[in-house]
């Protein structure tokens, strides 16, 4: 059950708020529990949804770069909610079964391709200690570039956010 109710319907809103709303349905087709939950604050909504609108769709990672990442994220960060959201396309996007079953595990990496590894090492890195070691951060620039290694760090603490904000409100993962 979650802790705040959920802003899933236009009328919920005050009418300052409802612009924000029309926004984040034009742009996703839906309100999901997250920006349901979000929308308490609809400039945190507003800001988030613009934010994810690059991270998902925009960022220089591929699919499964961005997918693996936010699994990672919601791994990491506990987030059953964001854990099963993002199984499913994980899985369409080509993640391997190894690397879902590694990083769902805390396991480790021995049997997970090179590409996939690094980005479990780093998020494991970023959000477990809270830095990436050298050769890591290295192997992540060479990989993606500049800008790839940057939209990485960006994506898993998009994804820690959202997280926290399910987390914090109390957001389930769908039965």
């Amino acid at each position: 059950m979650t802790r705040l109710p959920e802003l899933n319907r236009r009328e919920l809103l005050p009418a300052d708020a409802q612009p924000t709303f029309d926004e984040i349905m034009a742009s996703r087709g839906r309100i999901t529990p997250t920006f349901g939950v979000m929308l308490h604050s609809p400039q945190v909504a507003q800001r988030a949804a613009h934010l994810g609108t690059y991270m998902r769709f925009e960022s220089s990672l591929e699919p499964p770069a961005r997918e693996l990442a936010a699994l990672a994220a919601a791994h990491l960060c506990k987030c059953a909610y964001e854990w099963a959201a993002h199984q499913g396309p994980a899985r369409e996007h080509g993640v391997s079964e190894a690397a879902i079953a590694a990083l769902g595990s805390d396991g480790p990496l021995q049997d997970v391709d090179e590409p996939e590894a690094l980005i479990i090492r780093y998020a494991r890195g970023i959000l477990v200690e809270h830095t990436v070691d050298d050769a890591t951060f290295a192997a992540a620039r060479a990989r993606f570039g500049d800008r790839g290694a940057v939209d990485l760090t960006a994506t898993l603490g998009y994804y820690s956010m959202i997280a926290c904000i399910l987390n914090a409100a109390g957001v389930e993962a769908a039965k």
